[in-house]
């Protein structure tokens, strides 16, 4: 749908973000009959993470080796916090999908002896498929359409409101169920393919009370070559690297860690001279936005050493996000949340997911929320989009809009990433780091919420309110966890022993956060019989 004054749509299901988990969502919601509408920031097809480049996912049939392995991975990995039951639950959803993929006539790429490739899919290809299953399963799409504002009635979620990029005009849809799969938050940190990514699908569940988990693990960083933004980790497998002396390093372990232990001594730099042929041939072939930086500046990487840096991948590949029941319900009746927007502690524990968990969880969540969403709503009847609903937001202010307002909001952005993206804040920390963060944040807090997103010139207040908020949430997290664990790493705590457990965050103006159960989550069907 394009732009027009002052929209207004009914709808049994509003899903907010057209990515994998949105499209999958939106997808499920209407086969079960459901009157759905997606809400993107930017253009479903060739907006977000996946998107920009190949994505792997996990097809592993059930009870098979494949899956079996696929567990064992995600428990190694996992710091104590994974829970098998879901991550089976997650695997099975995915096979079952990637099946109907085949049979829609998906093309997925070939192996050498002729056999279907799963695991792997070009992302905009994905996309643009998804697109069009949607148009033809009459979901109506709103491209170029931030939303900023969830409505509610009695404390349950009943629609969603923002702005046309184009017009400015606002535009709102009322729903019996919400899913918010508007992706993580990287903070603008040039990272590819998450510049739409600031966490505004958190600051708005937030306003209507949700609680949020896992945003201790937020310290993820992804290995690019110094000024580009493609974080495609893989070909670093392959890769000899050099201190700022030019000496080799021949550490083993982590490659994040010891790139960045390096990077805060100097230069670190990179050649992927362990390749053998066969697989360069095939890199470029299958992953070919990674050698464009290399190709416009003449670089050989499988030959000639180049600078490499570490880029802030923060929730959308890290694990923090909304806290989810089985079913991708929240706390709040008629919210839903998946994908990159839900906490992933169950699918990949203390650590990143990276591309194949973190897709297949994309997926599988997708699919459970459109499809409790879809319930939810129907239990509702006729009164599905007739209830009375006011906007949920009291964050941003109503200050008139004035000429140094975009140069204010700017200003309040770098500041937050300031306190966020240097390796010193993230990558490791410190109480002593965090408490001094902690006061700064609240600072910029009060800061931002006097703009008014909806007034010319303050558009990315929105953006800044959202950011700010995801910030001190992460900061209140890693204080509460006084201990490393996976990509939670405290210079002044070290691993402890202690048994595993969660810590859940939430609130605007005061910021808690709290020890959790591993099994604290949601109710299944988020309450929908009340």
């Amino acid at each position: 749908m394009t732009a027009q004054a002052d929209t207004k749509l009914e709808a049994d299901v509003v899903v907010i973000g057209g990515g994998p988990a949105g499209c999958w969502a939106a997808l499920t919601a209407a086969e079960q009959g459901a009157r759905v509408v997606v809400v993107e920031k930017g253009y479903v097809g060739t907006s977000g993470a996946t998107a920009a480049g190949n994505t792997t996912i996990i097809d592993a049939a059930p009870g098979s080796v494949a899956q079996f392995e696929a567990l064992e991975r995600r428990r190694a990995r996992g710091a104590g916090l994974v829970e098998e039951d879901i991550v089976t639950r997650v695997l099975d959803e995915t096979h079952r999908q990637l099946d109907r993929l085949t049979d829609w006539g998906y093309g997925f790429p070939t192996s050498d002896n002729g056999l279907l490739f799963r695991g792997s899919m070009r992302g905009v290809d994905y996309l643009y498929f998804m697109r069009r299953k949607l148009l033809k399963a009459g979901v109506t799409i709103l491209d170029h359409a931030p939303a900023d504002t969830l409505l509610a009635h009695d404390g349950a979620a009943a629609g969603v409101s923002g702005w046309w990029r184009g017009s400015g005009e606002r535009w709102t849809v009322h729903a019996g169920a919400v899913v918010i799969a508007s992706g993580g938050c990287a903070f603008l940190s040039g990272a590819l393919g998450t510049h739409n990514l600031t966490g505004d699908g958190y600051l708005m569940a937030a306003e209507l009370g949700a609680r949020l988990a896992g945003m201790d693990f937020t310290g993820q960083y992804g290995i690019a070559p110094k000024g580009s933004s493609v974080t495609k980790g893989i070909v670093y497998f392959w890769a000899t690297l050099f201190d700022a002396d030019g000496n080799r390093i021949e550490e083993t372990g982590d490659r994040q860690e010891i790139v960045a232990r390096h990077l805060l001594r100097g230069p670190v730099r990179a050649v992927l001279d362990k390749a053998p042929e066969r697989l360069r041939e095939g890199m470029r072939h299958g992953q070919p936005n990674i050698f464009l930086p290399f190709d416009r500046q003449g670089i050989d990487p499988f030959t000639q050493p180049f600078e490499v840096t570490l880029l802030y991948e923060g929730t959308v590949r890290g694990v923090g996000g909304i806290l989810i029941g089985q079913d991708g319900a929240t706390d709040l009746p008629g919210l839903y949340a998946a994908g990159d927007a839900a906490a992933r502690e169950p699918m990949s524990g203390a650590t990143s997911g990276g591309g194949g968990p973190n897709a297949s969880w994309a997926l599988a969540t997708g699919v459970w929320a459109g499809g409790g969403a879809a319930r939810f709503a129907r239990s509702l009847g006729p009164l599905a989009t007739r209830r009375p609903a006011r906007a949920a937001t009291e964050t941003l202010g109503t200050n008139v809009a004035h000429a140094d307002a975009r140069a204010e909001i700017a200003g309040i952005i770098r500041a937050v990433q300031d306190e966020v993206l240097p390796l010193d804040r993230s990558f490791y920390r410190s109480g002593a780091r965090l408490a001094v963060s902690a006061r700064r944040l609240d600072d910029l807090w009060q800061a931002v919420r006097r703009f008014d997103g909806r007034l010319p010139g303050q558009e990315k207040a929105h953006e800044a309110a959202a950011m700010t908020a995801t910030a001190r949430w992460i900061v209140a997290s890693a204080q509460a966890r006084p201990e490393s664990r996976g990509i939670h790493r405290r210079e002044d705590a070290t691993s402890t022993g202690e048994p595993p457990r969660r810590i859940h965050s939430g609130g605007l103006g005061r910021v808690w956060s709290r020890w959790s159960h591993v099994t604290d989550r949601p109710p299944l069907e988020s309450l929908a019989a009340e």
